[in-house]
């Protein structure tokens, strides 16, 4: 029951995080020094995406590489902002579930072995019974040779008559 509850509860989780993270991209552009800030941002991963797309395509690498305009480097912060946004709800997600189902298997695991213990403790117990009734066994397999085999099946008998005997 609880499963499928907290599963539906991420999955509440990251479809709410979505219009969070557009509100963000909407909120980033507004403030000054935050917006100076995403822009910076914004045109070093312009000049870093272009530079890496040049090298793999072998196109000329040393060619300066014009810098966006300003509402074009708010719009791909804004997009970046909202992108990690959403990729880090869903990473927290993912750890915490990870983290969840850690937790479970350890307690998995202490449960079996406190039932593999009881089992040794119950083994234990039990070889020392059976050692203990070998014995009886000798004991009793000594007393029959002693009296023979009629004294095997008198047994009961005259351990009775040896009791009232010494009672006199």
């Amino acid at each position: 029951m609880v499963l499928p509850l907290f599963k539906l509860g991420t999955l509440a989780l990251r479809t709410l995080s979505k219009p969070i993270a557009n509100r963000l991209k909407k909120q980033a552009g507004f403030h000054p020094k935050f917006r100076g800030f995403i822009i910076s941002i914004a045109q070093g991963n312009h000049r870093f995406t272009t530079t890496l797309q040049r090298r793999i395509y072998n196109r000329a690498e040393n060619v300066e590489i014009r810098p966006l305009n300003e509402e074009k480097a708010v719009q791909v912060a804004s997009d970046l902002i909202g992108e990690m946004f959403i990729f880090l709800v869903a990473g927290a997600l993912v750890i915490f579930e990870v983290q969840r189902n850690a937790k479970s298997e350890a307690k998995k695991e202490e449960k079996r072995k406190q039932e593999l213990e009881s089992l040794k403790q119950r083994d234990e117990a039990l070889s020392k019974e059976v050692e203990e009734l070998k014995l009886k066994i000798i004991e009793l397999d000594k007393l029959a040779k002693g009296r023979g085999i009629t004294g095997l099946f008198n047994f009961g008998f005259q351990q009775g008559t040896e009791k009232s005997a010494n009672a006199a």
